[in-house]
């Protein structure tokens, strides 16, 4: 009994010295990670057809008609399928309702303020190419649009657009999908011709 008294000492020395060893560096919770995104090589095509408009737009996106109004005949989405997510372009004719316009896209980019940790805006102007504008860029992991836009001729064409995912919003987990759509819209913008 004697020497079992002594082997069950030993063992919790033993086990006590190893305990206090192994305890005493910090423990660091690993971060959180997501995974990885393989971006499509950047190539563009032409959108020239009966639309009022015609730019560049990635050949890795599919055009669909928005299904959501079906009366108006020159709104089109262009749908990234990998990312699940698509630009909503939505066009109107001036008719001496440019300044409602542009209100009805402020207001549609201001609704993300309770989500939003920041609206920055830039302004898009090419007076020869008579193309106005001004892009909301929207910062925050729960905003629904990150990005949103209009362009306008100022006297007979407006364009806006903006791009939503088809998922639950974690713009923080989507910030190299974001950045590399917003290549692609500032490719659309600036390849952007009235007809």
């Amino acid at each position: 009994m004697e020497r079992y008294n002594m082997k069950l000492k030993y063992f919790l020395i033993f086990f006590l010295v190893i305990f206090f060893i192994a305890c005493s560096a910090d423990y660091y919770p690993k971060p959180r990670g997501y995974f990885r995104i393989d971006m499509p090589e950047k190539k563009y095509r032409k959108l020239d057809s009966i639309y009022p408009y015609s730019f560049d737009y990635p050949i890795y996106t599919k055009i669909s008609h928005d299904i959501h109004s079906p009366h108006e005949k020159n709104w089109i989405n262009l749908n990234f399928k990998q990312f699940k997510g698509s630009i909503h372009l939505s066009y109107k004719k001036v008719n001496g309702n440019l300044n409602k316009f542009m209100e009805d896209s402020r207001t549609m980019a201001m609704k993300h303020i309770p989500k939003a940790s920041a609206i920055d805006n830039r302004v898009i102007y090419n007076k020869d190419r008579k193309l106005y504008g001004l892009i909301y860029e929207i910062s925050g992991s729960g905003a629904a649009s990150p990005y949103q836009f209009f362009v306008t001729d100022s006297s007979a064409h407006f364009l806006r657009g903006a791009l939503y995912f088809n998922i639950i919003p974690n713009n923080d987990s989507m910030a190299p999908v974001i950045d590399f759509i917003k290549l692609d819209i500032e490719k659309l913008i600036e390849s952007l011709e009235w007809k």
